[in-house]
């Protein structure tokens, strides 16, 4: 049964492409996932961005 949806998908795609404005909104939010997972690899990540584990003392007001 999935199968069927993912050729029904398929030609629906095949029958209405995307517009292209859609395909480079595609490719930008790639190219930004990309590059934030470069930085992250390569670089490290920031002190200011880690989120510290709250202690179970700490107590929400």
């Amino acid at each position: 049964m999935r199968e069927v949806r993912l050729l029904l998908r398929a030609k629906r795609f095949a029958q209405r492409p995307p517009s292209m404005s859609r395909v480079y909104l595609f490719f930008g939010v790639l190219a930004a996932a990309l590059a934030i997972a470069a930085v992250e690899r390569w670089v490290g990540w920031p002190d200011w961005a880690t989120i510290e584990p709250a202690s179970r003392n700490d107590v929400l007001r």
